[in-house]
């Protein structure tokens, strides 16, 4: 079993140290938290073990789990890394990403791995339908969350869209070409509200909502390809796939048929892939266990965190040169 600790014991934190505490993969020795009162409150509440030193806590370990604010995960990573210790590492995986290249950069030299917390990916609802999309040539995602004050001390693109930034790069094979946004800071100093609109070099689109100060919860993203559109419902944990293909000679009386003007029919037809119940956070540290012991690369790599960073912070300039 790999030795784990955990930097940072606030809301994200304390579910962190549950979920390793539990693993079968995992021995959670403790937890560091620059706030010694929270520290000592979670140790008396929860019996997890409290270091009152970074570095301590570090040394004692194989794996350092970062879960503090994201200001200071780049010194939080470089204190874990110089010790050789591997890093699974929370989004954004930095403040910026000249920080999450260097990062990268020493990670390889120390030959540790490293992990980002881009808990989407192991929604099982993308799992379920991320095998059927291929080459999609628009997407679109809609992250809406009702108000919380937790959170707001980054914009609504850094708190909530680079998800759905993520989700897109793991699945659109091409470059980004260009990008537009727009944003408006209603209860907080930055953007709550914000759209930005992504074209890649293949020509594929992907428009963006993301909200923090919505009237209700919505996660959700729809993928248009050749012959399919798929749908996925990342809060509900339901996805639709529907299909076209070729229409028989003969169609039945139930069959969906569409022709268009040139006389070509096709066939619609619905998959509904299942569904397997999980938690997506035990799910993702595990993983992470399994790339240390087998030595592969991890599910969410140092580069995807880093690129889904990248495109987060040019939406963000779209915001800041706009009059």
């Amino acid at each position: 079993m790999l030795k784990a600790g955990v930097l940072g014991a606030g809301h994200l934190g304390k579910i962190h140290l549950r979920l390793l505490k539990q693993s079968d993969k995992y021995e959670l020795v403790g937890f560091y938290d620059a706030d010694t009162a929270n520290g000592k409150k979670v140790e008396a509440e929860f019996g997890y073990k409290f270091f009152d030193s970074i570095d301590d806590l570090i040394n004692a370990v194989d794996m350092v789990d970062i879960v503090t604010p994201t200001l200071s995960h780049h010194d939080c990573a470089l204190k874990a890394i110089a010790k050789g210790k591997h890093i699974f590492i929370e989004k954004p995986i930095t403040n910026t990403v000249e920080e999450a290249e260097e990062i990268r950069s020493i990670l390889a030299a120390n030959h540790v791995k490293g992990q980002v917390g881009h808990v989407e990916r192991f929604n099982p609802a993308f799992i379920a339908v991320k095998n059927d999309i291929h080459s999609p040539m628009f997407i679109e995602t809609h992250r809406l969350a009702e108000f919380n004050p937790r959170g707001t001390d980054v914009p609504v693109v850094l708190d909530l869209m680079i998800h759905d930034i993520d989700i897109i790069l793991s699945v659109v094979k091409s470059k980004v070409k260009h990008i537009s946004a727009s944003g408006v800071a209603v209860i907080s100093d930055t953007p709550d509200i914000a759209n930005a609109r992504i074209e890649f070099e293949n020509g594929c689109v992907a428009n963006l909502t993301a909200s923090r100060i919505s009237l209700k919860n919505m996660r959700k993203t729809r993928f248009f390809q050749k012959d399919a559109y798929i749908s996925v419902d990342f809060l509900e944990k339901k996805c639709e796939v529907v299909k076209m293909k070729d229409a028989p000679e003969q169609p039945g009386d139930f069959d969906m048929v569409l022709q268009n003007a040139e006389g070509v029919k096709k066939q619609i037809y619905f998959d509904n892939p299942s569904i397997p119940s999980n938690n997506a956070i035990l799910d993702e540290l595990e993983s992470f266990a399994d790339a240390i012991n087998n030595n592969t690369k991890p599910v969410v790599t140092l580069h995807d965190g880093t690129e889904a960073l990248r495109v987060a912070t040019q939406i963000i300039n779209c915001f800041n040169t706009k009059v």
